[in-house]
């Protein structure tokens, strides 16, 4: 029985190059000269640390950063910006970006919902954090990825191990 895996999976290989064309630009910007203006990739913990002199200046580094990741043709939505800026020692303040990976609960059952509210032949099951798909014929598949896209259009799923 044909099957496929829904997922939320971003691509640290390119979110590692936008941070790091973020760090270059930062660094030759005239008005980050002499600053604390940082931006830091924590690959292990999934998150972007952003350093600054002030709320103004992480708005800077803030543009500067999701330009670059565009560039690279990161989805912005899979940064999760927490809400809480930290103050640092002195006058630094940090801003951190969570990097969403993996479907959540909520959002796996909205997907499975969503699967079935589309009335196709169709079925959805919730395994850790992938949605798995199962069909009877490849045209019904492509049919919930196609509904799946257009009702889920906030998320950036990826559909992969596709099995015949």
């Amino acid at each position: 029985m044909p099957s496929f895996d829904t997922k939320l999976e971003p691509d640290m290989v390119k979110i590692g190059h936008g941070v790091d064309n973020s760090k270059k630009e930062i660094d030759t910007r005239f008005d980050f000269k002499g600053t604390s203006a940082q931006v830091e990739l924590k690959a292990k913990e999934k998150e972007i640390h952003s350093t600054g002199d002030s709320d103004f200046q992480l708005e800077q580094i803030e543009a500067v950063l999701y330009g670059k990741l565009t560039k690279q043709g990161v989805v912005i939505s899979f940064l999760e910006k927490k809400d809480k800026i930290e103050k640092l020692g002195g006058d630094k303040v940090r801003q951190v970006y969570k990097i969403r990976s993996g479907i959540d609960a909520d959002n796996a059952k909205k997907i499975t919902a969503a699967i079935k509210n589309s009335k196709l032949k169709v079925q959805s099951s919730i395994q850790g954090d992938v949605v798995r798909i199962t069909g009877k014929n490849r045209d019904d598949l492509q049919l919930a990825i196609a509904q799946l896209k257009k009702d889920m259009a906030d998320l950036p799923l990826s559909y992969d191990n596709f099995r015949d």
